[in-house]
């Protein structure tokens, strides 16, 4: 920040800031405590985690929405970071929010798992309110200052923002895939989403897949020229690179170490049973996280005898999300009328096989969860990054434990010795499961302690300092691989 004391709360909003993050949502969540009152609380995520101490050295600011539809509250500071909320109106939500960000650019974006919805008027709340986030952004940065604008919610921003302060140094980070050129161009948006993302200095992707559909469509769409990495454009020049995000290992492993936190994970395997095996799915309640494909493959599973329905349990946390989209609603309902089925043809008096827990939980409940898991399902259609899969095995600590990982999640091009699968190939699926659930503790140690090697060195800390290093660095036309 600029100024040069440390200003209370009421008087955050006139200052100006050299590092700014921009996302959907502000780092903190309004919670009422036990007395009834209002108070706000610090948001799990890694990327709060990683942010947070960079933040406060650079005394830095987040934009971003509060939550709740209606009048912003006042900039505040939480935790040493500066708040600035971003008003979003009931009929912002609906547009914005859950229609064009979560109706239309999530499916695309997702290999069209479900379709897209393309609405007009979505497309006009998404350009508003994206207007808004570079406007506040404009007011607030320093000359010169850093901009770290964050996901599929505000694409749209860093053109913006770039024509009204070109001075700027602006990031770009996509947590979501990218997608693939031919179902990128059925977005009606599509020219203006490339010219917002061109917009950036650099802007970072989760998988290489990603990086090179980004490249190719500023080649074929707009008749960029492409240099190494840079993508030579109209405005100017764009370095496109891929930085897989990661998560805060050594919390992770704390958490794992906490005596409270294996005890409870005795407990749960007690409370289901002990049983042989747990297998463990941990999503939101989203159709892109292949829950159906993995709950169809546990089925059958029992049903061929191949796992013994009454030494195999499945527990599959459910977080709820996005609960008034049409499409979340039928997926719920489908999910829960395959647990029920599953359930009545193979659970036994006072036994279920298929555990289902449509709820959130804390770090510590999760971290004694992958404890306590035999094997963890991570078997979504399509992923970004897909964080829980780093959890669990971060959280093993003795090595042990068994990871089936989709192909098409983007942690697979990390955690290569994983059971690796193809999730839309029920019998692939299958094959992968028995395997993780009959392998040896030798096998699980040899496949586990390079993926957990691999995690120290790439945390959630190297992500975001490795991303900020390369922004900060002004990159000369033409001259990518000396960039790299």
């Amino acid at each position: 920040m600029t100024s040069d004391h440390d200003p209370a709360t009421a008087s955050v909003g006139s200052a100006r800031y050299d590092l700014l993050v921009l996302a959907n949502r502000l780092p903190v969540d309004r919670v009422t405590d036990p007395a009834g009152g209002d108070r706000w609380q610090r948001s799990p995520g890694g990327l709060v985690t990683a942010l947070h101490p960079i933040m406060q050295q650079h005394a830095g600011a987040w934009i971003g929405w509060h939550g709740q539809p209606g009048p912003a509250p006042a900039p505040f500071t939480h935790d040493g970071i500066h708040l600035h909320p971003v008003e979003l109106s009931e009929h912002d939500v609906d547009g914005y929010y859950e229609g064009q960000s979560n109706a239309t650019i999530w499916p695309l974006y997702h290999d069209a798992v479900e379709q897209p919805v393309f609405d007009r008027g979505w497309r006009r709340s998404y350009h508003t309110v994206n207007e808004r986030f570079a406007a506040t952004a404009a007011r607030l940065a320093a000359p010169g200052a850093l901009v770290w604008v964050h996901d599929y919610h505000l694409q749209l921003v860093p053109g913006m923002l770039r024509r009204l302060r070109p001075d700027l140094r602006i990031g770009f980070f996509l947590h979501i895939p990218f997608p693939p050129v031919e179902l990128f161009c059925q977005m009606p948006l599509r020219d203006e989403i490339m010219r917002g993302l061109l917009g950036a200095d650099l802007v970072g992707f989760q998988h290489p897949h990603g990086t090179r559909n980004f490249q190719q469509l500023a080649v074929d769409l707009l008749g960029a020229k492409l240099t190494g990495d840079v993508i030579e454009h109209g405005e100017g020049t764009t370095t496109a690179a891929t930085f897989p995000i990661s998560i805060d290992v050594a919390t992770q492993q704390r958490l794992a170490d906490d005596p409270q936190v294996r005890t409870r994970a005795t407990e749960i395997r007690r409370e289901l049973g002990d049983p042989a095996t747990l297998i463990l799915g941990v999503d939101r309640l989203d159709y892109t996280k292949g829950i159906e494909h993995r709950l169809a493959a546990f089925g059958e599973l029992l049903n061929e005898g191949r796992l013994d329905p009454a030494q195999t349990v499945m527990v599959q946390v459910a977080v709820p999300s996005r609960q008034r989209i049409d499409h979340y609603q039928a997926l719920r309902e489908r999910v829960e009328r395959t647990v029920s089925r599953i359930n009545g043809v193979h659970a036994g008096i006072g036994r279920l096989c298929v555990h289902y827990l449509h709820q959130s939980y804390d770090r510590a409940e999760l971290a004694a969860l992958y404890l306590a898991a035999d094997v963890m399902a991570v078997t979504p259609l399509r992923d970004g990054m897909n964080l829980v899969a780093k959890e669990y095995v971060a959280t093993r600590a003795d090595g042990t434990g068994a990871l089936v990982l989709s192909e098409f999640a983007g942690a697979a091009a990390e955690l290569r010795q994983a059971w690796t699968v193809n999730p839309h190939d029920l019998d692939q699926l299958k094959d992968a499961i028995v395997a993780a659930a009959h392998a040896t503790p030798d096998e699980q140690i040899a496949r586990m302690q390079p993926m957990r090697a691999h995690l120290r060195r790439h945390d959630v800390n190297r992500w975001a300092a490795d991303f900020l290093s390369r922004l900060d660095r002004p990159v000369v036309q033409g001259q990518a691989e000396a960039a790299a």
